[in-house]
């Protein structure tokens, strides 16, 4: 919903609260059944994300964000945040060379893409016990590695390919 349709289809607050919506359903009918059944839960993409695009891509408040991330989830956050870095050419680049058609957000201008980078970039600084920064710009395998490596170390586990 949120990535098909005409760039104009909806505002930067519109998303968010559709985001936010999705994310708080999420977060109630699976992850936190999951949690407490004592499983780990992997997902593609969290509050984080919202920060970023909505925020410092697009310029919603980031106070307002943080207000709507309390309305919806309270204080939830996951554990682990990996953030795959990339410089933003490499990104569209590859984002270009998959079959699909670009979504909305792909089709946003480069210098979107430059503040969506900065922003993941400064969570990542401002928020080192919980977000790991990991180079993007190597193959898949070593870019697996070192996903598997930080969540290996942040848990005290070893995670093999």
């Amino acid at each position: 919903m949120l990535l098909d349709g005409s760039d104009e289809r909806w505002d930067a607050v519109a998303e968010a609260l559709l985001l936010y919506a999705a994310r708080r359903d999420h977060v109630q009918r699976l992850i936190l059944p999951a949690l407490q059944r004592g499983l780990w839960v992997l997902c593609d993409r969290f509050a984080d994300s919202t920060r970023a695009y909505q925020g410092y891509g697009r310029g919603v408040s980031l106070f307002d964000l943080a207000a709507l991330h309390q309305l919806a989830l309270g204080g939830f956050a996951p554990d682990l945040t990996l953030i795959l870095d990339l410089p933003v050419v490499e990104g569209l680049a590859r984002a270009a060379r998959r079959a699909n058609s670009p979504d909305r957000f792909e089709r946003l201008d480069p210098a979107f893409h430059e503040r969506l980078r900065d922003g993941f970039r400064r969570m990542a600084a401002a928020e080192p016990q919980r977000c790991v920064l990991i180079n993007a710009a190597g193959d898949v395998a070593s870019v697996h590695r070192a996903m598997l490596a930080a969540v290996g170390e942040r848990f005290g586990t070893k995670l093999s390919p």
